[in-house]
């Protein structure tokens, strides 16, 4: 038999726990909602691994070190 490096089990559990799971989750959301939830937790895995890709992003906004129009003093 070989061994491996990692537990065979998702999550460390069995089918019978994440039947459970699967059970707690349709009463919660509902079977109606449920696509929906999942769609968007998909959406969000998704931009989680693109963010991951991707380089960061720079923010090149000016800081308030120049004054604005309205904010320069008036003339008494």
């Amino acid at each position: 038999m070989r061994s491996v490096p990692y537990d065979s089990r998702m999550f460390g559990l069995g089918i019978g726990e994440l039947l459970v799971v699967l059970v707690i989750i349709l009463v919660v959301f509902g079977a109606g909602r449920l696509p929906e939830v999942m769609g968007s937790m998909g959406k969000g895995v998704q931009a989680f691994k693109k963010g991951l890709r991707e380089p960061p992003e720079i923010d090149v906004t000016p800081g308030d070190d120049a004054p604005d129009a309205d904010t320069k003093s008036k003339p008494s």
